[in-house]
C-alpha cells in the first residue's frame, strides 16, 4: 500500500509542480515504488507506538526516518545499479544530492499523516480480514513484490550491460533483452540517470 500510495502522490506532485503526468513507478510490473513501501514500514515500526505523544514528535522523527530511508535507497541503487533516480544537488541543504531539507520536511508531513491518520484507518480494515485469509494473502503479496523487485533489478542490470555494449551471455539475459528493451525501461524509469561513464561502471 505504501509503494502504491507513493506513486499516486508523486504523479500528483509532478502534475501540480511541472504541469505534466510522468511515470513515477520503480518496478516493471504495477504502479509501485519500493522506496515508499520501505518508508511506510519504517515509519510504522519506528513511530506508530508514539503517535499519541504529540505531532511534533511524529513530524521530527518522520523527518529523520524518512530521510534515512531515502538516503539508503539512493546509496544502494547507485552501488548496485550504477544509477540514480533523483538528485537534489541543485537544492539547498542537501546531503550528497540524496536528501535535502525540503524533502526531509515533506517526509515529516508524510509521517504525521501516515501514523496519525492513514495507518490507524487501514489497521481497522486489516483487522477485519479473517486470520485464515491474512496469512496466505500476505505471503502471496510478499512473493509478488520480491519477484517484481528481483526482476526489475535484473532488467536494469542488463540495461546497464547493454549501455556498455556487453552481449547477452545466457538465455535468461536474452529473454531480458527481448522482454525489457531500453525503450520500455526508459518509459518506466523516466527520471533515472546513470552515474559516470559506461567504462567507469
Amino acid at each position: 500500500l505504501g509503494s502504491f500510495l507513493g506513486v499516486v502522490v508523486e504523479v500528483i506532485w509532478c502534475l501540480v509542480i511541472h504541469g505534466y503526468i510522468e511515470s513515477r513507478t520503480a518496478l516493471v510490473y504495477g504502479p509501485f515504488n519500493p522506496l515508499y513501501g520501505v518508508g511506510a514500514v519504517a515509519l510504522t515500526l519506528a513511530l506508530y507506538r508514539y503517535r499519541n505523544r504529540g505531532p511534533w514528535l511524529s513530524f521530527l522523527s518522520g523527518m529523520l526516518v524518512g530521510s534515512a530511508v531515502e538516503y539508503g535507497c539512493s546509496f544502494l541503487q547507485e552501488l548496485i545499479l550504477g544509477s540514480r533516480s533523483w538528485d537534489y544537488s541543485h537544492l539547498p541543504f542537501n546531503l550528497h544530492g540524496r536528501v535535502c531539507l525540503v524533502f526531509s520536511l515533506l517526509w515529516g508531513v508524510a509521517a504525521l499523516v501516515w501514523v496519525r491518520r492513514i495507518y490507524p484507518w487501514l489497521q481497522r480494515w486489516i483487522d477485519r480480514i479473517p486470520a485464515r485469509t491474512i496469512g496466505p494473502l500476505t505471503r502471496v503479496l510478499a512473493v509478488f513484490m520480491a519477484v517484481n523487485i528481483a526482476l526489475t533489478a535484473a532488467a536494469l542490470g542488463r540495461m546497464d550491460e547493454r549501455q556498455r555494449d556487453l552481449p547477452p551471455s545466457s538465455g535468461a539475459e536474452r529473454l531480458l533483452d527481448r522482454c525489457f528493451p531500453d525503450e520500455t525501461l526508459h518509459r518506466c524509469f523516466s527520471s533515472m540517470v546513470y552515474v559516470g561513464t559506461p567504462e567507469d561502471r
